[in-house]
C-alpha cells in the first residue's frame, strides 16, 4: 500500500506529464511514470485520473480548469472541441463536439454549477443541456457563445 506522500508524488508527476505533452492512453502514463522512477499500475492511474478530475477529450487526456477558472467560465483547452450550438425548444440546448469529446465538455459544465443549468446528458459528440425556463436558456446560450465561438 502506498503512503499518502507517495500517492501525492505520483499524482504531481501525472499533472506535470499531462501539462508537458499529449497522452492518449493510460498505458502511456504508466510508462512515463516508470521513466520518472515512479511505479504505477493501470488501475492506480485510472483512479488517479478520476480523483484529479482529468478529462478525456479528442482522444487525449486534458487537465481540468482550476476551480476558480471553471466557475468564471474559462474552459480553455475544451473550447477547441466544440463545433456547434443550437436551441431545441424553450429549455433544451444542443451542443455538438468533436467525436469523443462530449462527455468531457459535459462534465466541465456540470462541475461549473451554473445556476441556469438543470442538468446535462452527453453522448459521444452531442450534449443536451436542460434549463428550467426559456430565460435560463437565454442566459446559458449567452454564456456558451462567450466560451465557445461557434
Amino acid at each position: 500500500m502506498l503512503s499518502e506522500a507517495q500517492q501525492l508524488q505520483r499524482r504531481g508527476a501525472i499533472v506535470r506529464i499531462l501539462r508537458a505533452g499529449l497522452v492518449r492512453r493510460q498505458q502511456d502514463l504508466v510508462r512515463l511514470l516508470k521513466k520518472s522512477g515512479l511505479e504505477a499500475t493501470q488501475s492506480s492511474i485510472s483512479r488517479d485520473l478520476r480523483d484529479l478530475g482529468v478529462l478525456k477529450a479528442g482522444g487525449r487526456y486534458v487537465l481540468p480548469p482550476d476551480e476558480v477558472s471553471r466557475t468564471n467560465g474559462d474552459f480553455g483547452s475544451l473550447a477547441q472541441f466544440v463545433r456547434a450550438l443550437r436551441r431545441a425548444g424553450p429549455s433544451l440546448t444542443v451542443l455538438r463536439t468533436t467525436i469523443g469529446a462530449a462527455q468531457s465538455v459535459a462534465v466541465a459544465i456540470d462541475r461549473a454549477e451554473w445556476p441556469e443549468v438543470a442538468g446535462t446528458l452527453s453522448g459521444d459528440d452531442t450534449i443536451f443541456i436542460a434549463t428550467t425556463t426559456a430565460r435560463a436558456q437565454d442566459e446559458l446560450i449567452a454564456r456558451l457563445r462567450a466560451l465557445f465561438p461557434v
